[in-house]
């Protein structure tokens, strides 16, 4: 099954848009498309989860925490986290990447953290 990311709202905008242009294919959700302002981490697990979406975020603070609470009571199809500091070219790269050689079934239930 292939690869389909949502995008927090704490994402940079500039990588989905990127991903985008690079592979017009990829299915990735703006948090906007999907509701997700103002909404607390678990709410946005659990819509990242009904729509079978891995969430991209940049929360390395508190997400991973909730993630594990998450994942204790329901299936996640995976998050991954961004570094704030990691360069957009290489966020993006490994973005792609990503989607290009992975399956969906290898993400569920995990966290993974860029760069590769």
């Amino acid at each position: 099954m292939i690869l389909r990311f949502q995008a927090d709202a704490d994402l940079n905008q500039i990588i989905l848009h990127a991903v985008v242009r690079r592979a017009p294919a990829l299915d990735f959700q703006t948090a906007a498309a999907a509701g997700l302002a103002g909404l607390r981490d678990p709410e946005v697990l659990a819509l990242a989860a009904h729509d079978g979406r891995v969430l991209v975020t940049h929360d390395q603070t508190t997400m991973p925490r909730y993630v594990a609470a998450f994942i204790a009571t329901a299936t996640s199809p995976g998050v991954l986290i961004i570094p704030q500091r990691l360069p957009i070219a290489t966020a993006v790269e490994d973005l792609l990447l990503i989607w290009s050689t992975m399956d969906a079934a290898e993400w569920r239930n995990t966290i993974r953290f860029l760069p590769l």
